[in-house]
């Protein structure tokens, strides 16, 4: 069992990075928060990346490295969560958030873009991320409802292949991506094209 630790809404008109917290209930539907939006549709949002979270441990890190805090949102994430890692969750892996809040299905990791690199006001910060591999993950909603800051998250169902975003964002774990390929029908189309790759890359490389 787990915790949420906060929700984020956007509070910035021209890109939906700017999160900060919000105290009371907030509805999670098929496509994300309500009140939530986001502005590079071809990038973000969508069914498989309806919600993104982030670890307040990951948060803490890098807070830590960099020198200052990091306020909550400053990730860009939905749910900052505490307990658990996104970035090491399988894929597949299903969270229950609240006695009666939605259902939420991990589907891949967060890729760092130009907006995030330049709302983090650091050099080089994409290249950084991407060589630390604590990118969080995204999730899809399976069921709606209510999520509130203190709801409980409990894991209820884990995929046997134990592929996990971390393995996705990183290009490791080939054999545990290819008993995901087998596995999960109803993968992301850019996680499972990132996938094929990897495996197909491992494969070659083994064949040397």
């Amino acid at each position: 069992m787990h915790t949420l630790h906060e929700t984020g809404l956007r509070r910035n008109p021209v890109t939906a990075i700017d999160k900060r917290p919000v105290h009371g209930p907030v509805h999670v539907g098929e496509l994300g928060l309500a009140g939530d939006r986001q502005c590079d549709t071809l990038n973000h949002g969508g069914r498989f990346k309806a919600v993104y979270a982030y670890s307040q441990d990951e948060a803490q890190r890098w807070g830590s490295e960099l020198g200052r805090e990091l306020p909550i949102g400053w990730f860009g994430e939905n749910l900052h969560v505490a307990g658990v890692s996104p970035t090491d969750a399988v894929i597949g892996e299903r969270w229950r958030v609240g006695e009666s809040g939605p259902l939420l299905e991990v589907t891949g990791p967060r890729t760092p873009c130009r907006t995030f690199a330049m709302r983090s006001d650091e050099d080089d910060w994409a290249s950084r991320f991407t060589a630390r591999g604590d990118c969080g993950a995204y999730l899809a909603v399976i069921t709606g409802g209510p999520v509130r800051a203190g709801d409980t998250i409990v894991v209820e169902h884990v995929p046997s292949h134990g592929a996990t975003v971390r393995d996705l964002f990183t290009g490791q774990g080939h054999e545990r991506v290819a008993a995901m390929l087998g596995q999960q029908t109803d993968l992301a189309p850019e996680v499972a094209d990132k996938a094929r790759r990897l495996v197909g890359r491992a494969r070659k490389g083994e064949t040397r």
